[in-house]
């Protein structure tokens, strides 16, 4: 499968998220808790996302390799602070390509984007729904991959001006009917809020009083961690959580 995080708060040094908990994303990729059957480690690439201050648009970091494997990372983790973030590491799908472009967070304007899972009998069982995409977002795919997809669908919904949660949970319950058996964790941010999906794998939130994190597994064994039952829609501010059923 894969691991993603996404925070809204006050500014923290991107570090405090991937390498300093004793469950960080960056320990997620070589040691995860709960695959679920979806490989062993996140080895496949990795990427974070983050909102400069008073920036309109996320600066990106992406490579295909480990996440351990880049000697800048902390440095650059450590220098960089933000109260808008979004990371995840990569576990591909067997047989689909390992390249940068197919690690998360996928990017367009504001938007981040990251998916958790894989979509069975992809590239035939959402055929139909990608047939309504405009030729060019298929064109310009980051990668030939399920995520990639997942997100040109989620994207071509937001430019018609569908409402950011009902775009996304639009998507996870159309390809759900399409690819029985598949599993939708996705998570967007527009550097605001957060939304994310559960469908086939855990997720966790941790509220406090000005801020939020979610992340696929918590990063340490606070009591604050809350588990969202599968199924559900979470939307977040910094602060502020609402859970939903899809």
């Amino acid at each position: 499968m894969c691991r993603h995080l996404g925070y809204l708060g006050p500014p923290v040094p991107l570090e405090r998220l991937i390498f300093d908990p004793p469950h960080s994303l960056a320990t997620q990729a070589w040691a995860p808790r709960d695959m679920r059957g979806g490989g062993t480690i996140n080895a496949d690439g990795f990427g974070v996302g983050w909102w400069p201050p008073g920036a309109s648009a996320p600066v990106r970091h992406r490579s295909a390799m480990p996440i351990w494997t880049d000697a800048s990372l902390p440095s650059l983790a450590a220098a960089t602070s933000s109260g808008a973030i979004l990371a995840a590491v990569r576990s591909a799908t067997v047989g689909l390509p390992v390249v940068e472009t197919a690690a998360a967070p996928f990017t367009d304007g504001r938007w981040l984007f990251s998916h958790n899972g894989v979509v069975r009998g992809w590239p035939s069982a959402i055929a139909a729904q990608a047939r309504d995409l405009p030729v060019e977002d298929l064109l310009t795919l980051d990668a030939p991959t399920d995520s990639a997809t997942l997100w040109a669908l989620v994207r071509a919904k937001l430019c018609t001006g569908e409402p950011p949660a009902k775009a996304v949970a639009a998507v996870v319950t159309e390809v759900a009917v399409a690819a029985p058996g598949s599993r939708l964790n996705l998570l967007l941010s527009d550097g605001e809020q957060l939304i994310a999906t559960t469908f086939g794998h855990a997720l966790s939130v941790r509220p406090s009083r000005d801020s939020t994190l979610i992340s696929s597994e918590p990063l340490d064994p606070g009591p604050a961690w809350q588990p969202v039952p599968d199924g559900h829609l979470v939307v977040a501010t910094a602060g502020q959580v609402e859970i939903t059923p899809l």
